[in-house]
């Protein structure tokens, strides 16, 4: 590396890093993300920077071969983050490409002439409360599209669910046995359809909690204009937090744990051919899932594996990367954990499955590539996440020098890399990734994911369905004490082996050299990260989920005639009114835009208006769901806002949410 002799070699790092942070300041303004020769010029230099430095890392900073801990250590370390640098690289690989196909969907709108296909819409449930039912099912009815069947397929067979479902209008199923699970509560669905007079075009899949857009059926359609598509994919948005949102108060500030694998890295994985079904919000051919004989059930993840599946039979799936369904995140941190690991269990069952990577079936070489990426992701990745926040105290406490490098190549060789890697990121994926909250949202699940992950590698059989718990109250600050007991521990270790490394050299030696401002700093930065991974365990209670923040202008009759306010905050029961303040137990109608007119009272009276109790009908009551969860936008938040996110983190932490 050239060096500036004037500054010194340490100086000569710092210019290097202010080097590639300048370049990273000019290339927003003259990099198109849209241009395939742009993304690979840029992903191919994160490329080459990652090889270089995996090459300094094998070379110049392992310990001396031989049998001592610090071999070991140095060694397994290497190899984990090894590992985990694969998938990182199969990631650039992947996102060297990118397509949209809203275009194709304008194009080919209404394809299929004057006879409208026939699209059966299954909602399979095992657990749900009708208040998560109900705004699905009334989702479903109104659909824009004219020829469908909303089936409710309930394997908790609950009476009480068949009696609404008949009131509603809606094809109730339910079987004798739970066999196959999810997959196999659809199959005994499509089986049933088969005897019908008239078999479905099309299937579409909504989980119990996700509310389709009305256009999701006519726009997702619009991409089976080709008979080779089997199955098109809709991403997923949530219209209410996920647990590290809530817990850390980021629910206006940053996005969703799923925003990127949603919005860019599916569009990314489409321009390859190797677009995944996520099961819900997907809609499938239905003669292709009678070819290919049904759901497949040798996975938790029957959605991955039908995309293999069909591939193999000569279908591919496409993806649509508009937001035409919204659904319930996990409410909870164990269920936001429980369900990523039944994730990672599913792509273990897959890879060892006849679909696997190295399985005799009719795959091509990129479908193959597609599942040992993921393996990639699910394995070695969060085992490194932990290694990282571990090895360091291997140092404070035993003097065991697991990363041997002076400051200056460490800033040449790492710092470079990865800096360029974050500037690339956030000019393909705009403010979508941080990196310490991105740590934190890997660590949190890290453990029984993990061991999800080699237990499905070493006995991919024999596992039930875990399925992730909707509704109920969160009205209440939980603390999941027994995932924070972890990190928590790790925690106390990192800071009172800081301690004894600032104080004494009894402990962490001075003979590390310029390796102790390393390991000062890697420990700094694990702190942190782990500070707020207890923090995030600490669940606070969720505001109320069926809500519109975005103000409008309504009219309310009152005892002293009619006056236009503006609505500030509506739910399913009540709202806020702004404009004219009302007494307690006013009692009046309010004309709500979509709904009509509805009953209220005034709860309570404001500085600036009042708090109404709302009193619909039931008719109004559809019509509010589908104003909260119909229409064709994103809910959520797409991206970090950089303005919020420091108050928010600053707000949290002091505790005065």
């Amino acid at each position: 590396m050239f060096n500036y002799p004037h500054v010194g070699e340490l100086g000569s790092a710092y210019v290097w890093v202010m080097l590639v942070a300048g370049i990273g300041l000019v290339l927003p303004f003259i990099v198109d993300r849209d241009r395939p020769s742009h993304r690979i010029m840029l992903y191919g230099i994160t490329i080459i920077l990652a090889l270089r430095y995996a090459f300094w890392r094998g070379t110049e900073t392992l310990a001396p071969v031989g049998l001592t801990v610090d071999f070991v250590a140095s060694a397994s370390l290497f190899l984990l983050e090894m590992c985990a640098l694969v998938g990182s690289l199969s990631a650039c690989v992947l996102m060297m490409r990118r397509v949209e196909r809203s275009t194709e969907a304008d194009t080919h709108d209404h394809w299929w002439g004057d006879r409208e296909p026939r699209v059966a819409i299954l909602i399979a449930t095992y657990n749900e409360d009708l208040e998560v039912l109900q705004r699905t099912i009334v989702g479903a009815r109104h659909l824009r599209h004219k020829n469908k069947e909303v089936l409710v397929l309930d394997d908790g067979r609950r009476d009480w669910l068949r009696d609404y479902c008949e009131a509603q209008g809606v094809r109730y199923m339910r079987r004798p046995d739970n066999k196959g699970s999810k997959a196999g509560n659809i199959n005994h669905a499509l089986a049933r359809l088969a005897e019908d007079p008239e078999a479905p075009d099309f299937v579409a899949v909504l989980d119990a909690d996700f509310v389709p857009h009305r256009g999701f059926i006519s726009r997702s359609l619009a991409l089976f204009h080709d008979p080779k598509v089997g199955v098109v994919q809709t991403p997923q948005h949530f219209f209410n937090a996920d647990p590290l949102q809530n817990n850390l108060g980021l629910t206006a500030s940053y996005p969703d744990e799923q925003r990127f694998f949603f919005d860019h890295m599916q569009a990314s994985r489409d321009a390859w051919g190797i677009a995944i079904c996520c099961g819900t919000s997907s809609i499938t051919r239905y003669s292709a899932l009678m070819e290919i004989g049904g759901m497949p059930t040798d996975s938790v993840t029957e959605d991955f594996l039908l995309s293999l599946t069909m591939q193999s039979h000569g279908y591919r799936t496409a993806y649509l990367n508009e937001p035409l369904t919204e659904g319930l995140a996990p409410e909870g941190l164990k269920e936001y954990v429980t369900q990523r690991a039944r994730w990672c269990l599913g792509l273990m069952q897959i890879a060892r499955s006849s679909m696997g990577p190295f399985a005799k079936n009719g795959l091509r070489l990129r479908d193959r590539w597609s599942v040992i990426d993921s393996v990639f992701y699910w394995l070695p990745s969060f085992i490194f996440r932990i290694a990282v926040v571990v090895f360091p105290l291997l140092y404070w406490y035993f003097n065991v020098i697991v990363v041997d490098a002076p400051l200056d190549e460490v800033l040449i060789y790492f710092a470079t890399y990865y800096l360029w890697a974050q500037i690339v990121m956030n000019i393909m994926a705009p403010l979508m990734i941080l990196p310490v909250l991105h740590d934190v949202s890997q660590l949190i699940g890290a453990i029984p994911i993990s061991r999800a992950a080699i237990v499905g590698l070493i006995k991919p059989k024999g596992h039930p369905f875990s399925v992730t718990a909707k509704g109920g109250d969160r009205s209440r600050i939980v603390v999941q004490w027994r995932m924070m007991t972890p990190f928590a521990i790790l925690l106390a270790l990192t800071l009172v082996g800081l301690c004894l490394g600032i104080v004494s050299d009894r402990f962490a030696y001075n003979d590390a050299g310029d390796g102790k401002w390393v390991v000062l700093f890697w420990t700094i930065y694990n702190a942190v990260v782990l500070a707020i991974t207890v923090i995030a365990c600490v669940e606070l209670p969720r505001r109320e989920r069926h809500i519109a923040d975005t103000p409008e202008r309504a009219l309310f009759e009152g005892e002293d005639g009619t006056n236009e306010v503006w609505i500030t905050s509506l739910t399913s029961d009540t709202a806020r009114l702004r404009g004219r303040r009302y007494p307690p137990t006013t009692r009046g109608v309010l004309e709500i835009d979509e709904v009509g007119p509805v009953e209220a009272y005034v709860i309570t009276e404001t500085r600036d208006g009042a708090r109404v109790q709302l009193l619909p009908t039931e008719a109004q009551r559809e019509a509010l769901f589908l104003k909260f969860y119909a229409e064709d936008n994103a809910p959520g938040v797409g991206n970090v806002r950089l303005s919020a996110i420091t108050s928010d983190l600053a707000r949290r932490f002091s505790f005065s949410r």
